[in-house]
């Protein structure tokens, strides 16, 4: 599958079989992440591989009721790291772990289609809750959750927008 049609694949799954997807596959989609694109080359992100079945039910409860995050065989959780980040840009550090930590789930999501993996953006959670079940340090942020698995289901393609209500050329 060429990037044009992964794109174009990609779908929003919140109902996944309950198989393994395999080491192999983990491998290929922390590696897709980390090829991201990097301000300074600082990779001011990291990540979180949640499997076991009480952790993932602790995350459907900071995720504010999304059940169907616990059926998933695995998430992965993009921690922006901002101590990172910052050590070189300051408080703009912050924005620019973000925008690394977010570039990387989506390289997750499309590496996911690309091999036949279904996952879904949750950006809907209580990062303190996050942070206190993940042990994930003060000062770093949970930017999102991606429940990654074989679909158990087929979402129609959602209605976009037309392009020209949203792009503006040159001026807004």
């Amino acid at each position: 599958m060429d990037c044009i049609e992964a794109i174009n694949r990609r779908r929003s799954i919140r109902k996944f079989k309950n198989t393994d997807i395999g080491k192999e596959n983990i491998d290929i989609l922390l590696n897709a992440a980390q090829a991201a694109p990097s301000a300074g080359n600082m990779q001011g992100r990291d990540f979180i591989i949640v499997t076991d079945r009480t952790t993932k039910r602790e995350l459907v409860v900071a995720a504010h009721g999304q059940h169907f995050i616990a059926s998933a065989p695995i998430i992965i959780v993009a921690v922006a790291n901002i101590k990172r980040s910052s050590s070189r840009y300051g408080s703009r550090g912050e924005l620019y772990a973000i925008q690394d930590a977010t570039a990387s789930v989506m390289n997750i999501m499309l590496a996911a289609t690309n091999i036949g993996l279904g996952t879904c953006w949750i950006g809907a959670f209580d990062e303190d809750i996050v942070r206190d079940i993940l042990n994930i340090p003060i000062g770093e942020r949970p930017v999102a959750m991606v429940p990654i698995g074989y679909a158990d289901e087929d979402p129609v393609i959602p209605q976009r927008m037309d392009i020209d209500q949203i792009v503006h050329r040159e001026k807004w």
